[in-house]
């Protein structure tokens, strides 16, 4: 798979969803260019993969109807034989959302409410697709976006370290992560204690109970991995999480920001027995 065909594969599966749904929704993009850093990464993969993550609020109905449109993307997918990542949404609260994934190709994808009113239960609805990570060639480097994955000549080891922490840190978390933007990315950096890889990377802006429900899935996957975790203030006036990984040293923060994202990094010193800092 390459950029072009991971595109193609994405837009389809949310149209499967939207094409159907009545009152009919207009699709607002959500972000920018959609090709950066594999951050849904296995193991085994490449250090130079790519990602496509899509994503669109659905306009042009009424904010009473998010729900709606969110069950109605649901339905279309089970039809298609698409599987849930977890249970099924709870449709008694006011705004639910489902994660799902495809088979065999193992696209994610999630219909989502947000807050607009919470006084009068009106939201509104987006929906989302996150492809495979796959390997960059020489036909997609031309086209990939500039903010996209740069690899660099940094101990292969704790570059895979920071990956893989990232990786499950995005699974704990359970939110759609945004397009790259200024900043994100792997670097490398050196300083009077040693060198470290730092890996950087943000959320899709999430509600207030959105970010809160995160932030707990976060901290229990941290403690139940045997990282120590500790509580410092954010921009954002509520708390962010530092984690420690006691066994290789990397550092992890996951922090509220004032634009609604989490923004996520992690640090893994290159050499043994060198604390990471952010």
């Amino acid at each position: 798979m390459n950029e072009q065909q991971a595109t193609k594969r994405a837009e389809e599966i949310i149209h499967q969803a939207v094409d159907g749904m009545s009152p009919k929704p207009k699709l607002e993009r959500i972000g920018p260019a959609p090709v950066g850093a594999c951050i849904a990464r296995d193991d085994g993969g490449p250090d130079d993969r790519l990602q496509v993550s899509i994503a669109y609020k659905l306009t042009g109905v009424p904010g009473s109807k998010a729900k709606t449109l969110v069950r109605q993307a649901r339905d279309a997918w089970v039809k298609l034989g698409y599987k849930f990542q977890s249970s099924d949404a709870d449709w008694s609260k006011p705004f639910p959302h489902v994660n799902m994934r495809t088979e065999p190709d193992d696209f994610w994808m999630d219909a989502i409410t947000g807050v607009v009113n919470r006084t009068t239960g009106e939201g509104l609805a987006s929906i989302g697709v996150t492809s495979p990570c796959f390997s960059r060639n020489a036909s997609d480097q031309s086209t990939a976006d500039s903010t996209a994955f740069q690899r660099t000549q940094v101990d292969e080891h704790a570059e895979h370290l920071a990956l893989a922490h990232s990786s499950r840190i995005y699974d704990a978390l359970h939110v759609r992560h945004a397009p790259g933007q200024g900043g994100d990315g792997i670097s490398a950096y050196q300083d009077a204690e040693g060198a470290y890889v730092h890996h950087a990377w943000s959320t899709q802006p999430l509600s207030e109970e959105e970010t809160a429900q995160a932030m707990a899935r976060g901290r229990t996957y941290f403690e139940s991995a045997g990282w120590t975790v500790r509580q410092v203030l954010a921009e954002a006036g509520v708390p962010a999480l530092i984690a420690r990984n006691v066994e290789d040293e990397s550092v992890a923060q996951v922090a509220p920001s004032t634009t609604g994202a989490l923004r996520v990094a992690v640090t893994t010193p290159v050499a043994p027995g060198r604390s990471a800092r952010i």
